[in-house]
């Protein structure tokens, strides 16, 4: 029994659950561009919420995505680049 290849190949980044709190304007017409940011390069999006209210400048959107833990600062990054996108932290 050769013990050389294993599932847990030393290639294989360990995934993490991040939960991330972005805070943007435009409403509801910018939740598919913020979501496809976040669901790139096939991350799992967890428990995804949005708060949108009447007469309020900035909605708010709090989800889990699981990633390697050394994207999650790259992640947010790109998430600030977004026009719409006031904030984005890790929650």
């Amino acid at each position: 029994m050769s013990l050389g290849s294993t599932s847990l190949d030393a290639r294989s980044p360990l995934l993490v659950r991040r939960r991330i709190a972005t805070y943007f304007v435009g409403g509801v017409t910018e939740i598919p561009r913020l979501v496809a940011l976040l669901a790139q390069r096939g991350r799992v999006v967890h428990e995804l919420s949005v708060d949108i209210r009447d007469g309020v400048r900035e909605s708010s959107m709090v989800c889990a995505v699981l990633l390697p833990g050394e994207e999650a600062e790259e992640l947010l990054a790109r998430l600030r680049e977004l026009p719409a996108v006031v904030s984005a932290e890790l929650a």
